[in-house]
Formats: C-alpha cells, sequence, structure tokens
C-alpha cells in the first residue's frame, strides 16, 4: 500500500552541560579553572534514499529524537558530542511545518539532505571565563536547549510520463502492458485507489518512468473521491497521457472535466504536453463514433487523436513513443513549477514580551531570554551574576520598571521564578 502523507515528530539534542572544576594537584595550590565544554546535541536530518517509494515507515514510528552532547570534564575534557539522527525518506518527499504549515524543504534528489532540528550548543566550561580580575570563576553554562518541531511529509511521486483519465479508462491495463507493473485490473470504476509506478524500457539504454494517476472524477480539486492525494502526484510528471474511455457516455465531456480538475488545483498542470488517446478501439461502437470524437476534440485542440486498446495491445507501442518523443522535448521541472518557500522575516530573538498574570506576578517571553534561562547554573553566583547583566543587557531590567514591578514580586521566566530585588 502506497503511504503518501505522514505526520511525525522530530527533537534535535540537547546541548552537554559545561563543568565548574578548579585543577587539583599535590604542590599546585592554585590550579587554575579546568571545567570542560558539553558536547553538541546531535542534528536530525532528512536525507533521501532512492530505495525508498513509500511513507509507511513512518506509520510504525512517528517520533524521532537525536542524542543529547555529554557533559564536560575535570582537566578541560569535553563532553561527547551527540550523534546526528540520519531519517531516510524517497525522493519527490515535500517536508512542511505541520504547526505553522510553512514549507521547509523538496527533497527530489538521492542524497540531498535536509536539517530539519539543529543540536543544542555544548555549555562552556568555567575555564572560558577565567581573566585577569576574576582567575576563580564559579561560572559554567548549561547545553542549549534542543530543537523540536512536528513535520508534516508528502510525497510527490516522480515519474517521467502520467496516465491520466476518468475511473475505467483503462489507465491501470496500459500501464501493465508497457511496463513491469502489476496493478490491480478490474471491469468496475476505481479499481486503482493508489497511484501505480512502472518502468518502460525504449532501448537497451533507455527507460521511463510511468505513473498511474487513479480516476479523476468531478470536484476532484476539491478533495472529492481523494482527488487532492491523486493530484499531487500529477504535478511531478513532465508529459501526461491522458486516456479517454471509448465506452464513456461522453468523452470530450470527459477530456474537459478531467482538464478543469487539474486547472482547478494548479493552472501549471493545464501546461504540461498531453498526448490523448482514445481506449477500447478495438470495439465496434467507438469504431463508429471515432469521427465525431475527433472532431470534437479538434475544436478543443487535440490536432492528433491516437487510437489505442490497451487490452488488445495496439497501438499501444506507438503511443508510449509518442510520449517519449513529446518528454524529449519538454525541460525537466524547475523549482519555478513547483511550490517555493516563502521566507518571513524571522522575529529578533532579542525581543520579549511582559505580561501581569492575574495573581500579579510578572511573565517574561522571548527567545533569547529563556534560552540563556535554562542555560544558567543558578546556583553558581558567578552565573547568576552573568544572567542579570544579560537581562539588563536585554533591557528586561528597564522595561519592568516601567511596567511598575514592586520590589518583592515574582517574576517568571519559561520555567523559572525569580525574586524580584533592586
Amino acid at each position: 500500500m502506497l503511504i503518501d502523507q505522514a505526520e511525525i515528530y522530530v527533537r534535535s539534542g540537547k546541548g552537554g552541560d559545561g563543568m565548574v572544576h578548579f585543577h587539583r594537584e599535590k604542590y599546585v595550590p592554585r590550579g587554575g579553572p579546568d571545567g570542560g565544554d558539553g558536547g553538541k546535541g546531535g542534528d536530525v536530518i532528512l536525507e533521501v534514499k532512492p530505495t525508498l517509494n513509500t511513507l509507511s515507515t513512518f506509520r510504525q514510528k512517528e517520533r524521532y529524537i537525536a542524542p543529547d552532547g555529554k557533559n564536560g570534564g575535570p582537566n578541560n575534557m569535553s563532553g561527547k558530542h551527540g550523534d546526528d539522527l540520519v531519517i531516510p525518506v524517497p525522493p519527490g518527499t515535500v517536508v512542511f511545518d505541520a504547526v505553522t504549515g510553512d514549507l521547509l524543504g523538496d527533497l527530489t534528489q538521492p542524497g540531498q539532505r535536509l536539517l530539519v532540528c539543529k543540536g543544542g550548543r555544548g555549555g562552556r566550561g568555567n575555564q572560558h571565563f577565567a581573566t585577569a580580575r576574576q582567575q576563580v570563576p564559579r561560572t559554567a553554562e548549561k547545553g542549549e536547549p534542543a530543537e523540536e518541531k512536528r513535520l508534516r511529509l508528502e510525497l510527490k511521486l516522480i515519474a517521467d510520463i502520467g496516465l491520466v483519465g476518468v475511473p475505467n479508462a483503462g489507465k491501470s491495463t496500459l500501464l501493465s502492458v508497457l511496463t513491469n507493473a502489476r496493478p490491480k485490473i478490474a471491469p468496475y470504476p476505481f479499481t486503482t485507489l493508489e497511484p501505480n509506478l512502472g518502468v518502460a524500457h525504449i532501448d537497451e539504454t533507455t527507460t521511463v518512468v510511468l505513473a498511474d494517476i487513479p480516476g479523476l472524477i468531478e470536484g476532484a480539486s476539491q478533495g472529492a473521491g481523494l482527488g487532492f492525494e491523486f493530484l499531487r502526484h500529477v504535478q511531478r510528471t513532465r508529459v501526461l497521457i491522458h486516456l479517454l474511455d471509448g465506452l464513456s457516455e461522453d468523452p470530450v465531456a470527459d477530456f474537459s472535466q478531467i482538464n478543469t480538475e487539474m486547472s482547478l488545483f494548479d493552472p501549471n498542470l493545464t501546461r504540461k504536453p498531453q498526448i490523448v488517446a482514445i481506449n477500447k478501439i478495438d470495439q465496434p461502437e467507438v469504431q463508429e463514433r471515432l469521427p465525431t470524437l475527433k472532431r470534437e476534440l479538434k475544436k478543443r485542440g487535440v490536432n492528433k487523436l491516437w487510437e489505442i486498446s490497451a487490452l488488445a495491445r495496439t497501438n499501444v507501442r506507438e503511443l508510449l513513443l509518442a510520449a517519449v518523443e513529446k518528454l524529449a522535448e519538454t525541460p525537466t521541472i524547475t523549482d519555478a513549477e513547483t511550490s517555493l518557500p516563502v521566507y518571513r522575516p524571522k522575529e529578533d530573538p532579542n525581543e520579549f514580551t511582559i505580561h501581569r498574570q492575574p495573581n500579579g506576578d510578572w511573565r517574561i517571553n522571548g527567545t533569547a531570554i529563556e534560552r540563556a534561562a535554562k542555560m544558567t547554573y543558578f546556583e553558581h553566583p558567578g552565573s547568576l551574576r552573568r544572567f542579570q547583566k544579560l537581562m539588563a543587557a536585554l533591557g528586561v531590567d528597564d522595561a519592568l520598571r516601567q511596567a511598575g514591578i514592586q520590589e518583592g514580586d515574582t517574576v517568571l521566566i519559561g520555567d523559572f521564578e525569580f525574586e524580584w530585588q533592586e
């Protein structure tokens, strides 16, 4: 079963904590600070693995957490870095932030990588805080917090040629005749409930990938009949074979309906080269209506209507070669034809907000100040003084005074609680 959508939780590794430590050795009374740095936390990386063709793995496992960095040790020993967590995904995977909806990346090439969560920086040990005036620093940093995200993964099959048409037009039969694919085939609509891929061999050195897109119905562009799931795969194809059911009540109306649904979903789809073929030409009633069909389709811009029978294998090889010829004339898909990331100005990490809570406490929210609080050893006076200087440098102290804070009021930053003192 093709799984082409998944949502997962990812979290990078936290940075290891730096250490407060002083060198101890016989006959060396003032060994100095030698607290080691913490190791960097592991990154979370998505990597394209060409042997994959489905997102089914993410139905079995939905949480991916990279290892944390190790804490620093004495004698300037740095903690070990956490290993990066590399998650394999199939080619054609589009990655979104599930919370904001932002497009994070479009992974199409084998080996292509996307960093989705960066590991936290390791905290510095007290060896870095020694100065001429402060030679016994009891100051160090905890590791930088991990990043976490919820990701929405969507798979858009990458194929050279896509087969589109109404249900029961014979697309699956045609795919099975032209390629090594073995899709489910039966004489009733909606036999195909998921896209199928097949490889067609043109000659000893040339192959093309064909995708059988399940039959589209009216309203597919609004999601009717799993329309979103199917139309998404058409976006990756370069050439379309539009297969008409010769025994349909109105093949011309079917042709217009499919093109309308593709246009409503993505206007770029109607600009893709189309080769139009009428299937089931071996049936006498189809032969009788051919002149009328050709005339009506010519009014809609179809100058060449291929006459085939997928079941009898009539003209199917010729149809494939025509599609391959058209493929050679068609440029590869560029970024302009697909959705590009929308880059929005990131908020200033030094910005913060102050809110007075109903119980009178003051809540401070801000990227930099909250991260600094998590990285501070409040049990060490030196680290506490450093945090206080940072609050003053960011303007938090002045902002609290302007907001009317009083001696003894409680200030909340992240998970930490402080008492305000002038």
